[in-house]
């Protein structure tokens, strides 16, 4: 490997490590080393601990990735002293009092018809299986589409409406990026949330672009480890 920092993938709501299966290779191709694991999504603080675990034990600089729902567990794992550098993949860049379920509420961007996609089951929820694909996966062959699919697990509401504290990418460098084919998180409110980083990029992409383009999330990840 290089002196590139190490990139640590912190997956979205309902999935896991296994939904950079096609990331992971791309980079160590490049020469850098990537840690993937599995958030427990039983609370924000359960998943924001278990990213300060992993992170724990890295030895040198991380470039720390988040995406979707991942992005709040990064706006709060982000302060650990390895973190150099900040990712966020079509993700919650939360300013500290919003949440994943309540972001910019001031600021009237469209929304998705995520919301109406959701199943409840007590205190979990899922997404209704009609409308999986549509949501996370509609630019996906699908093949990868029913894997990831199968893969799924439930979430834990208060994963998504905890308060977020204060944010690790007011101190650190971040990259946003805005995936402008996404039905699942609106392009505008992406676009709100780049604001609040170092930079953004656009990508023509829908949700999921670790599985429909892992090139260009691997070719981002790569220049970014290596600054």
């Amino acid at each position: 490997m290089s002196d590139a920092a190490t990139v640590v993938l912190v997956h979205g709501a309902w999935h896991g490590g296994w939904c950079w299966e096609k990331v992971v290779p791309l980079l160590e191709e490049k020469g850098v080393r990537a840690v993937t694991f599995d958030m427990p999504m039983t609370s924000l603080d359960d998943d924001v601990a278990a990213t300060r675990a992993v992170l724990d034990g890295v030895e040198g600089p991380v470039v720390l990735c988040g995406h979707s729902y991942g992005g709040a567990v990064i706006t709060a794992a982000g302060h650990h002293q390895a973190v150099e550098h900040l990712v966020y993949l079509t993700a919650f860049a939360l300013e500290e009092g919003e949440t994943p379920a309540a972001t910019a509420p001031d600021a009237h961007v469209p929304s998705t018809d995520l919301g109406d996609a959701l199943v409840l089951d007590g205190t979990s929820a899922t997404i209704k299986p009609d409308l999986l694909v549509d949501a996370f996966y509609h630019d996906c062959n699908a093949a990868d589409a029913d894997a990831a699919v199968a893969r799924l697990r439930p979430i834990e509401l208060a994963c998504v409406a905890t308060l977020s504290g204060p944010p690790a990418w007011k101190h650190k460098p971040a990259t946003y990026v805005v995936c402008t084919d996404d039905h699942a998180i609106h392009p505008e409110l992406q676009r709100l949330m780049g604001k609040r980083c170092s930079e953004a990029v656009e990508w023509n992409t829908a949700h999921s672009p670790f599985l429909n383009r892992p090139d260009l999330v691997a070719d981002l990840l790569v220049e970014v480890a290596n600054r």
